[in-house]
């Protein structure tokens, strides 16, 4: 009788804590933002990349002539 009354008792817990309501806030927040973006050139990324790529190179071979030197 002892453990139909915890069972019971049990029972009539889990439905009181489960039926409450529970109060949930939902916000919805918008953010508009301006952004420059400086687009001058019309080229693409990969091009843009070769140029830097290519100045790196042309730096790297002059100091290599530089390190030669000039044989006139």
């Amino acid at each position: 009788m002892k453990k139909v009354m915890i069972a019971a008792a049990l029972v009539c817990a889990v439905f009181v804590t489960s039926c409450r309501e529970t109060k949930t806030e939902t916000r919805e927040v918008i953010v508009e933002k301006e952004v420059e973006v400086d687009n001058d050139d019309d080229k693409g990324i990969i091009e843009r990349v070769g140029e830097e790529v290519d100045k790196e190179v042309n730096e790297e071979i002059d100091e290599e002539i530089d390190k030669i030197g000039n044989d006139d």
